[in-house]
């Protein structure tokens, strides 16, 4: 089914809010505790939960809106639901900070897989939205399949070692800001390996 264009802030509002959510609602009450048959949740628990629901809501009106959902936010939907679970039926927030370091160490793998075989797997998603000569996939892929493994390192460092609110800022805005910043750098660099649409002489 050919995707729906739809509006990118409502996009993007789409896709970040339920994160944002997450964040303002932890903020709110990080120094609280629930007791629900009597058992008592932290606040980061609270609001760990409350991103699950707001999550599959936003991408079943991506779903909707478009008529299709990449994998990877599939993917990102199911580690969410399942870490989500974890951490609520055992009562333990190590399971939620596990999720990043699952998501992007899985995305490191899978990449690092098709590179073995000799393949960009980002070029088998992603050709149609930006066409680009083979050797720039396979650049891109390499880099990419590294920043994920680093950002994984990362996360696993960082829950392990500093506060949970430390955490939760850095999960929030600077794990996704490095990628995104990432990103942008290697279009840049990579431009030479773009192809250029022809140009409709009608």
């Amino acid at each position: 089914m050919a995707e729906t264009k739809i509006n990118p802030v409502l996009k993007q509002v789409l896709e970040l809010g339920p994160t944002l959510v997450f964040f303002l609602v932890y903020m709110w009450i990080k120094d609280e505790s629930y007791t629900f048959r009597g058992t008592e949740y932290s606040g980061f628990i609270v609001a760990a939960l409350v991103l699950v629901p707001l999550l599959l809501a936003s991408i079943a009106i991506l779903w909707w809106l478009t008529g299709t959902l990449s994998r990877m936010q599939i993917f990102v939907a199911v580690m969410v639901v399942f870490f989500g679970g974890l951490t609520a039926w055992f009562n333990d927030e190590r399971f939620f900070k596990m999720k990043t370091t699952i998501v992007y160490g899985s995305f490191a793998v899978i990449l690092g897989a098709g590179l073995l075989r000799g393949r960009s797997l980002l070029q088998w998603v992603m050709a149609e939205a930006l066409p680009m000569k083979p050797e720039g996939w396979m650049i891109l892929t390499r880099r990419l399949a590294l920043m994920f493994a680093a950002l994984a390192i990362a996360n696993e460092v960082i829950w392990r070692t500093q506060s949970e609110e430390v955490w939760v800022y850095l999960e929030t805005f600077a794990m996704p800001i490095a990628l995104f910043l990432f990103l942008m750098l290697q279009f840049m660099l990579l431009q030479r390996f773009l192809i250029e649409p022809p140009e409709d002489k009608s």
